[in-house]
């Protein structure tokens, strides 16, 4: 597959690799030089956790999460 460098130095990834692979905007890739021409691009793996207190502030149904009581733990 071809692709072209912009005036930026910003390379475009093809919609269908895109697509194939789940690329989203915004996602991190590490780009190593193997050699003179020769580059390995690989996706980072964002944290497990990253962004699940937003979808879980998200929920559609409002104060489905709602604080407990609790003891305190000053007397253990």
């Amino acid at each position: 597959m071809k692709t072209t460098v912009s005036s930026k130095g910003q390379i475009v990834l093809p919609a269908e690799i895109r697509q194939r692979d789940g690329v989203k905007p915004g996602q991190e890739f590490e780009i190593e030089r193997l050699d003179c021409g020769e580059y390995r691009l690989v996706r980072r793996e964002p944290p497990r956790n990253e962004g699940l207190v937003d979808w879980l502030m998200a929920c559609p149904e409002k104060g489905y999460f709602v604080p407990i009581e609790s003891e305190s733990t000053d007397t253990l």
